[in-house]
């Protein structure tokens, strides 16, 4: 869809200024007035992970005046494969401020606005407020509902990335001129039906195809160039390397957006039947290594289910575990196989899908059956620091 330019043009470029666009200001589409356009740009990146770095870079480069950077994290070495504004150096570092870092190495002039704070319904609209346009480089789908929310309210477009293994998706959002993020997910999935990236795995160089598209759809809006992806959602297949576009409507039944909601209950974070579960059922990692213990001494008896997926397995396993992945307790062939006479302890990465099939054994007759919460990455931290996180 076109769109008129979103910012009007600063009043100059300096002559450090031509000397760096100079390819872009060349272009006839840009020329000057549209490298103003994006020096007098304020871009919000909710998120410096996998999406977020290289848009981050990519705008940075292109002479956006201003980059807000919204990132609660910390570095951790596992996200060094695929977020590639953050180094070696930066592991332990806040994410929002190495990547400010990064951001002022590939381009002095730009001014970098970091908010090292979680994004939650306090201080979205007031964060937002601040910027013309918003990327959205989140990994799930509550935020990214309080992400939409807040710029209906505010009337600001978004451009949207998702990315699982080898798949990705980007689209533009911006309810005033086109679909909202409700017209394509009215509701959001089951609690535990979509694996997360921490998971389900990515592939690195995925982020740098979805989050490159990311950038040029902002710079679009920016200038005014172009058709851009507002109404179309982009899907991309590494596998089969391959792109295709499906258009996305305003739905008749989407809800009208006047307020913030609990997000996080809107989108279950764990079902209520996980959560009833796990209540008085749930033991910690000190626990289960005690019990392990007082099994290998012939004192109980149990038996340990890590219900994540094979590849997980590989990485690290607590051991004395065995693995049955939570698919096959959904679709109820692990359960006949269950032993009657001992009890059943789950784990899974951290906690999420061991709550479900939690729920799911106890609703099978295992009533004393019991996960483990932080699951492997608490065994990890905790008890074998050694071994391999992910």
């Amino acid at each position: 869809m076109k769109l008129a330019p979103l910012v009007e043009p600063a009043a100059e470029l300096t002559v450090d200024e031509v000397r760096r666009y100079s390819r872009h200001i060349i272009i006839p589409e840009i020329g000057m007035v549209g490298q103003k356009r994006l020096k007098n740009a304020r871009v919000l990146c909710v998120g410096a992970g996998g999406l977020g770095s290289p848009a981050l870079m990519y705008l940075a480069a292109a002479g956006v005046g201003t980059l807000g950077i919204v990132e609660f994290d910390v570095v951790d070495e596992s996200n060094l494969q695929r977020q590639i504004i953050h180094g070696q150096s930066d592991i332990g570092r806040p994410k929002a401020e190495s990547a400010r870092d990064a951001v002022h190495e590939i381009n002095p002039h730009v001014n970098v606005v970091v908010h090292n704070e979680r994004l939650d319904n306090s201080n979205v609209l007031q964060i937002f407020a601040q910027y013309d346009l918003i990327v959205d480089g989140t990994d799930n789908f509550a935020t990214r509902y309080m992400v939409n929310d807040a710029c209906v309210l505010l009337d600001k477009p978004y451009v949207w990335g998702s990315i699982f293994r080898f798949e990705g998706q980007a689209s533009v959002f911006w309810e005033s001129h086109g679909p909202q993020y409700r017209d394509l997910y009215p509701e959001p999935p089951p609690p535990g039906m979509v694996p997360s990236c921490a998971e389900g795995g990515v592939l690195g160089v995925l982020c740098a195809s979805i989050g490159s598209i990311m950038g040029t759809e902002a710079v679009k809006l920016i200038t005014g160039v172009g058709d851009s992806l507002l109404g179309r959602l982009m899907v991309y297949d590494a596998l089969d390397m391959n792109y295709r576009t499906v258009k996305i409507r305003k739905h008749p039944e989407t809800i009208e957006v006047v307020e913030l909601i609990d997000y996080d209950y809107f989108c279950g974070t764990v079902s209520d039947e996980a959560a009833e579960a796990a209540k008085d059922s749930t033991i910690s990692v000190k626990d289960l290594q005690l019990m392990l213990e007082q099994r290998d001494r012939g004192e109980r008896d149990f038996v340990l289910i890590d219900v994540r997926e094979p590849n997980e397995w590989d990485i690290v396993s607590i051991p004395g575990a065995t693995l049955i992945p939570k698919g096959e307790f959904l679709s109820g062939e692990a359960l006949a196989d269950l032993p009657q006479d001992r009890q059943v302890v789950l784990h899974c990465k951290v906690g999420g899908r061991s709550a479900e099939v939690l729920a799911l054994v106890k609703a099978a007759g295992f009533a004393d059956a019991v996960h483990v919460g932080g699951g492997v990455v608490a065994w990890v931290n905790q008890i074998e620091p050694d071994k391999p996180n992910y």
